[in-house]
């Protein structure tokens, strides 16, 4: 597999990375911008291109029979999003049930254009005491663009701000939705 999405994303789709995926076993990996459907198959793809495991999280009921095995088979793991569960906690267990965790997110929580992030990727890594890796998806310019691990300061505002400059001109699918 790894050969056949290498070969669709450089030669078919003419997409390029600039960085190299961290040699880290957990982390939170905030994806910006998040604007299409399209984006969970090009992260999919990605994920195959750098022959690393990539995860995400999704509500229990996705994990249930007839569908679950396509949610685990790439890379979801349950978690309990009821009213009465903290859902950064939640998430923030399961890194610690497993050796391997690197947790994909979209800090917009939407694909609709958005004015600021939500938090949770943020106090999930803070809780959870594992770094962030910020990756974008730049339709404009056909690349993934990926950081070095940022270790939250607990600082928000200051590492936001931070954040905000790396996916500075980045192009989303739908580029009005871009943030």
């Amino acid at each position: 597999m790894h050969k056949i999405a290498k070969f669709i994303y450089f030669k078919l789709l003419g997409w390029k990375t600039v960085g190299d995926f961290p040699q880290v076993n957990k982390c939170v990996i905030a994806v910006v911008p998040h604007t299409s459907w399209v984006d969970f198959f090009l992260g999919l793809l990605i994920r195959k291109v750098w022959n690393e495991e990539i995860n995400y999280v999704g509500k229990k009921a996705l994990f249930n029979p007839p569908f679950g095995w396509f949610f685990r088979w790439t890379g979801g793991a349950p978690v309990d999003r009821t009213k009465n569960n903290n859902m950064v906690s939640a998430t923030a267990e399961v890194f610690k049930t497993r050796k391997k965790f690197r947790l994909t997110l979209a800090p917009e929580g939407t694909r609709k254009k958005v004015t600021e992030w939500k938090t949770g990727f943020y106090f999930i890594a803070i809780e959870a005491k594992v770094p962030i890796v910020l990756v974008a998806f730049d339709f404009g310019k056909k690349q993934v663009k990926i950081s070095k691990p940022y270790t939250p300061t607990g600082n928000k505002e200051k590492d936001f701000k931070s954040y905000a400059q790396f996916f500075e001109g980045v192009k989303g699918k739908v580029e009005k939705y871009s943030y």
